[in-house]
């Protein structure tokens, strides 16, 4: 069994698109999600490969949302100032400060070689679906 594809809704959308109204790499991610309804998976994919080409390669049978999603837990599911920076925002939500700062520490911090634009998209996943869930979350099929 796959995971569902989560998604923003477009109130969702627009909600975050004013409290990130002035951080570029934000406005990019979501102008992706918006051409894409709100889908994070599909959304990823698709900057990933403007910005790196192809996702043709490795285990065809795992999607790269996937693989990613599973390097980050390992990485960031244990680090305190991300968890921090998440429960921060999650405290006083709306605040373009807090939010920018979870995507540039999921930059700083990841080993997987990813871009603020893709780190936005990736951030707003893991507020959606909640941090816990996030962390303690494994496809039964991906393990």
């Amino acid at each position: 069994m796959n995971q569902p594809n989560l998604q923003l809704t477009p109130a969702e959308l627009d909600r975050t698109r004013q409290i990130l109204e002035n951080y570029e790499p934000a406005r990019e991610a979501l102008t992706v999600l918006e051409r894409n309804n709100g889908e994070f998976a599909t959304s990823f994919d698709r900057l990933w490969t403007e910005r790196n080409e192809t996702l043709s390669y490795g285990d065809k049978q795992k999607s790269f949302w996937e693989v990613t999603l599973k390097v980050l837990r390992q990485e960031i599911c244990g680090d305190e100032g991300f968890r921090s920076k998440i429960l921060d925002y999650n405290k006083n939500p709306g605040s373009a400060s807090l939010l920018t700062g979870a995507i540039i520490y999921l930059v700083g911090v990841s080993a997987v070689p990813i871009d603020p634009a893709i780190a936005t998209i990736i951030v707003l996943y893991i507020l959606k679906v909640g941090l816990n869930i996030f962390c303690e979350y494994t496809n039964p099929e991906s393990d």
